[in-house]
């Protein structure tokens, strides 16, 4: 009786085991795929970088996509983009009004053919302000704005658009809404922002947050704040809503700072070795993809890196800016121990700089005013390497003094403390005076002057004669 109860134990337990690792096998079964669909890239290439690094033409174009907002963003692409060669704004924005009007399915159907003709590479989406509309299902029941149906339909519309443009391969920049001066309004944006911020991470886009971009000092609204060169203007129309001028602009800047990041990790991307066909090797590598006919006559053959058949192998084309490399030799007589005259050859080694170093140490000129060369500090670090510095300190005729020459550079107060590491005594009332107690303020003595006329020192008056030369006629 006890040995069957130990089998029957033991069946127990392997059966027990097997149902475990099938509840395991099927939760890893879910687990996978969840995780597969983690954003990587908005656009289908081996580069790894959200832009594709070879866009149509070597031109980036943007479509500037939604409602009346998206209008005043294209006004400040339009603006921004002006002058940059790579990237190309098309000439007006693609309206798109909101996601929950009744007639959206039809809107984004329409939308899809217009970009099949010739989808641009970067698309900049806007909307929501015509999105604060209650739900209405076909069978005519009302959901208000921010309930959970309301939530859900809009994220499944961002979602349809999003989708659709993704299979287009364009890379979208999906701006958020700024912050409204109603405080219902305001609730609503920023639950409307969840939304389109969780779609666009899912659909592997960028958002552009911009609601913390136009916030005062408070945390709040305010139609008046610094625009890019930090001028305190009027960035608000008087609704509350949308923008002016200058708001437009600083709106454009959000999506600018995130696409120049991308540009430059797709440019960088561009010169991956083995990347793209002989066409795009010979625009990042045009000294070291050499193309010439092969044996067969068949053009386009990529010629073997050995050999004399190379042009300038190893050549790189220089960025601008770059200082190339200037080598030099130098012949000098000397006499040598036995009394003979011998000349020495010495090579003059000056490497090339690249021109993020020349730009990080050349100082910047102002249009307005001649720059002044500026005192040298040199000091070795313990890995024996000498860092050397340059700075301008103030000068007398600057500070309002009678514009004498400048002291020393080792007796002036900046070596003295920086350098020598001294300790600057303190003037009475300075910052920088500690001491305690403070001295109490010694009056003021005044002495009282006496009469001359009473003392008998003061002189007669001059008379007409001795008037100055110049007041005589």
């Amino acid at each position: 009786m006890p040995r069957s109860t130990d089998n029957g134990n033991l069946v127990f337990r392997t059966v027990r085991t097997m149902l475990r690792a099938l509840v395991i096998a099927v939760v890893l079964s879910f687990a996978v795929p969840l995780t597969a669909s983690a954003p990587a890239r908005a656009q289908d290439d081996s580069s790894g970088s959200f832009l594709a690094p070879f866009p149509k033409g070597d031109v980036y174009s943007i479509a500037v996509i939604g409602d009346d907002l998206a209008e005043g963003l294209w006004y400040g692409m339009q603006e921004t983009f002006v002058s940059d060669a790579r990237v190309q704004v098309l000439p007006k924005p693609i309206m798109l009004n909101g996601l929950m009007r009744p007639d959206h399915n039809e809107k984004v159907v329409a939308l899809e053919e217009d970009l099949k003709r010739d989808p641009p590479a970067i698309a900049a989406l806007m909307l929501g302000a015509w999105d604060r509309v209650s739900l209405r299902t076909s069978s005519g029941k009302r959901y208000p704005v921010g309930t959970p149906e309301w939530r859900a339909e809009y994220s499944q519309r961002a979602d349809r658009l999003l989708k659709m443009l993704k299979r287009l391969n364009i890379a979208v920049y999906l701006v958020g809404l700024p912050n409204m001066r109603k405080f219902d309004a305001n609730d609503d944006v920023q639950m409307m922002n969840e939304v389109l911020r969780e779609r666009a991470y899912l659909n592997g886009m960028k958002y552009v947050d911009s609601y913390a971009g136009f916030l005062d000092e408070s945390g709040g609204y305010s139609s008046w704040g610094p625009d890019l060169s930090g001028k305190t203007v009027k960035l608000r129309d008087v609704d509350g809503i949308y923008f002016t001028m200058a708001g437009n602009r600083k709106l454009a800047h959000f999506v600018e700072r995130d696409l120049r990041r991308d540009l430059k990790a797709a440019q960088a991307a561009r010169s991956v070795p083995l990347l793209g066909d002989t066409d795009e090797q010979a625009k990042i590598n045009p000294g070291k993809a050499v193309v010439k006919d092969s044996a067969d006559g068949v053009p386009g053959d990529v010629a073997a890196s050995s050999g004399g058949d190379i042009k300038s192998a190893g050549a790189t084309t220089p960025s601008v800016g770059d200082q190339p490399a200037d080598n030099g030799r130098i012949s000098l007589r000397t006499v040598t121990p036995t009394g003979k005259e011998d000349v020495v050859t010495l090579d003059i080694v000056r490497p090339a700089i690249p021109a993020s170093v020349v730009a990080l140490v050349t100082r910047k000129e102002s249009p307005d005013r001649a720059s002044q060369l500026g005192d040298v500090l040199v000091d070795r670090i313990a890995s024996g390497i000498n860092v050397m510095s340059t700075f301008t300190p103030p000068s007398s005729s600057a500070l309002g003094g009678s514009g004498r020459g400048r002291l020393s550079p080792t007796q002036s107060a900046f070596y003295r403390v920086l350098v020598k590491g001294e300790r600057l005594a303190p003037r009475p009332g300075r910052a920088d005076d500690f001491v305690w107690p403070r001295p109490e303020p010694q009056p003021i003595e005044i002495k009282p002057v006496a009469d001359p006329l009473e003392t008998g020192s003061a002189e007669p008056p001059p008379a007409i004669d001795a008037a100055p030369a110049k007041m005589r006629r």
